[in-house]
């Protein structure tokens, strides 16, 4: 992490591996609210990532745990940004969080400023998937932000790249401002 007073650099998770999710636009969308200075990446090691098992999490963890460990590490806040699966967050993203908060005294996740996002066919918003991810990262060490931000019907919300929904675009927008000024951890 880095030592500045406020957040420089974006690590970006998406719970939805497809390459034209909802939840990619939406990603796209929150990237493009940052203020200039702020860096983002989204990152594609969890999809590499193997399953959590505490026998490989010793002196010989696997090379993408590694990497994906230092991409935390190198972040100042997160993005999390997740489609709902069966009434909860995917696998995939549970997954990424779980390695990331290990080892539990020297998580790179501890006290990361951390937004979560998610967009989903239905009305409902991926609410269930927002809260366990905020209920997830909290336990895991990490501050996610008290407002998450919901996309509901979201097959539909978007004109190419552009969020057509103002009301949601605009909660997007400040979220992103929030996570950004949000003091980093000590």
């Amino acid at each position: 992490m880095s030592d500045q007073t406020t957040p420089t650099t974006l690590l970006v998770l998406l719970g939805s591996l497809r390459a034209d999710s909802s939840n990619r636009r939406l990603a796209e969308a929150a990237i493009a609210q940052l203020p200039a200075g702020i860096a983002a990446h989204v990152s594609v090691l969890p999809a590499l990532l193997p399953h959590y098992d505490q026998d490989l999490d010793g002196d010989d963890v696997p090379e993408a745990v590694t990497t994906f460990r230092a991409e935390v590490a190198a972040a100042d806040a997160m993005l999390v940004v997740t489609p709902e699966f069966n009434g909860s967050l995917p696998g995939v993203l549970k997954n990424a969080i779980d390695w990331a908060s290990r080892p539990r005294a020297e998580a790179a996740l501890a006290g990361m400023p951390v937004a979560v996002l998610g967009a989903a066919a239905s009305p409902r918003a991926a609410q269930w998937a927002r809260e366990d991810a905020v209920r997830v990262l909290t336990v895991a060490g990490a501050r996610p932000l008290e407002t998450t931000v919901g996309l509901g019907s979201s097959l539909a919300a978007f004109d190419g790249a552009d969020l057509t929904d103002r009301e949601v675009a605009e909660a997007v927008a400040a979220t992103m401002r929030r996570l950004v000024s949000e003091p980093l951890a000590a």
